[in-house]
């Protein structure tokens, strides 16, 4: 006897805007945050300003924010994101 095909489905809480803002300020205090969303709320593009990405490489100054998001990036909160880091000019 077959058995039906029964998916598995989760509930993915989506994180706000102002969420991933605090968790990043948390991370970096320093830093001034912008979060546009792309589509929906779970596909943002994020900018970070700060003095602490001086003398970073790129791939640092990512790998410091990815670290503040860390669980929401595992919990798929945030499916998507496009990053960009910068130092105050």
């Amino acid at each position: 006897m077959l058995r039906p095909h029964i998916e598995e489905y989760r509930y993915i809480e989506m994180t706000t805007k102002y969420e991933v803002i605090n968790l990043i300020k948390q991370k970096i205090a320093d830093s001034e945050v912008l979060v546009e969303n792309l589509k929906g709320d779970d596909h943002l593009q994020i900018t970070v300003i700060s003095s602490e990405f001086n003398g970073l490489s790129l791939v640092k100054q990512h790998q410091l924010v990815y670290s503040a998001l860390k669980e929401e990036l595992a919990t798929e909160a945030i499916h998507a994101l496009a990053l960009k880091t910068k130092t105050p000019t």
